[in-house]
């Protein structure tokens, strides 16, 4: 049995979710700063390793016309650091935008935290990949 990770990549911070281990629920994590760089890979390593991860959903980024612009760009470069797991990429448009919305709706102030958004997306975006994939 394994779980999988999601990772909200930000310019500032990387949010992350987990699933449980029936591959069904997403469950917010942590976040870590984005840099220095090295730092954040070593703690996605050992998360992923404590928690028995194979594989690695990473929100892209898109730009509404579907193209990629230099912050999907970045996810990517970023992605391909992280070695030793399946890497999927998963849409994230519009995630930051719903994660806001679901914490004011459970009165969670995030204004003086921003990790807490990038935590949400990262559930958001894993929750967005398991309903996908228990279509499939």
């Amino acid at each position: 049995m394994y779980k999988i990770m999601a990772l909200d990549i930000g310019t500032k911070r990387i949010g992350i979710a987990l699933s449980d281990y029936l591959l069904m629920l997403a469950s917010g994590h942590s976040y870590i700063e984005r840099m220095p760089e090295d730092k954040a890979l070593e703690a996605i390593r050992k998360i992923a390793k404590e928690n028995n991860v194979k594989k690695i959903v990473i929100g892209l980024p898109l730009n509404m016309d579907n193209s990629e612009g230099s912050q999907a760009k970045d996810c990517r470069e970023f992605a391909r650091k992280i070695e030793g797991y399946e890497i999927i990429f998963e849409d994230e448009r519009l995630t930051s935008d719903t994660a806001e919305e679901n914490l004011r709706n459970k009165k969670i102030n995030f204004r003086k935290d921003k990790g807490l958004v990038d935590i949400e997306s990262a559930c958001i975006i894993l929750e967005q990949y398991l309903a996908r994939r228990k279509e499939n």
